[in-house]
């Protein structure tokens, strides 16, 4: 099977666990975890932000998706003091398609002369200030990302990124199982809290720590959503396991709107 009609069937299965859960597990014992590169450029202020978004979208996805690296996620930050932030979300099959892909790009003429401008960028006029990287390792449970309905129609979605810190790794890896093993994901799929992904996050930083993402048709879908898993069952039965109590000790939520040719 080629991978973009993979893709393709890998989306319409995390569509079929959304609306039930009962498939989860199976699917997901058939499909290899796959890895996430988070990436996080604080841009330039003005006009110099058209060459990062530029590279982004003429050159580096396109090179990306040649390789079979796809969909490729870039989110702007709703507001607050990061707005200067773009996010990028690189799914990788393997370990060894992280690795090589550098590399790889730089042998591809394509990409190199649709890069020409950003790989050009002298020190008084940078594509971006810096960035930072982090790299995951998906949920056994969601092995795959699972790209919004709303994407193929480019229709209004707001993403929430929700990053989940430990005080050791022993308690991180239980807040994994507790997504995990202790239904929670599930949880998540019945009540229609519609996830993306969720990575344990390998390197990067203030670990340990996992991060996942979640999307809605806007926030005040996203409020109800959440209020409804508040206040289920389910919800209040997993908080109150003893074995799960102290796993997450600090929280950072980041709301992100898709750049127009965002690929999730």
């Amino acid at each position: 099977m080629k991978r973009r009609d993979f893709l393709k069937t890998s989306s319409v299965a995390g569509a079929a666990m959304l609306s039930d859960s009962s498939v989860l597990e199976p699917l997901a014992a058939q499909v290899q975890q796959e890895y996430y590169e988070l990436r996080i450029y604080e841009m330039p202020t003005g006009n110099r932000k058209t060459t990062l978004n530029d590279y982004l979208a003429k050159a580096a996805i396109p090179a990306w998706n040649r390789l079979g690296i796809a969909p490729v996620g870039v989110f702007g930050v709703l507001s607050g003091a990061n707005a200067l932030m773009l996010y990028v979300l690189i799914p990788y099959p393997d370990l060894d398609a992280f690795q090589s892909a550098p590399a790889r790009l730089a042998s591809d003429a394509e990409y190199r002369n649709a890069a020409a401008q950003y790989l050009a960028a002298s020190i008084d006029n940078p594509a971006y200030t810096r960035y930072e990287s982090w790299l995951m390792r998906a949920f056994k449970n969601v092995p795959r990302l699972r790209v919004p309905v709303e994407t193929a129609e480019k229709r209004p979605r707001l993403f929430e990124l929700r990053v989940y810190e430990s005080h050791s790794e022993a308690a991180a890896l239980k807040k994994i199982e507790m997504f995990n093993e202790g239904g929670e994901i599930a949880l998540f799929d019945r009540l229609g809290l519609r996830s993306v992904f969720f990575g344990q996050t390998l390197a990067g930083r203030r670990q340990p720590n996992l991060v996942y993402m979640t999307v809605h048709q806007d926030m005040a879908a996203r409020e109800k959503v959440w209020e409804v898993f508040g206040n289920s069952d389910g919800w209040k039965k997993l908080r109150a396991a003893p074995e799960y109590a102290n796993t997450v000790s600090a929280t950072t939520v980041t709301f992100l709107r898709p750049t127009a040719y965002s690929q999730i």
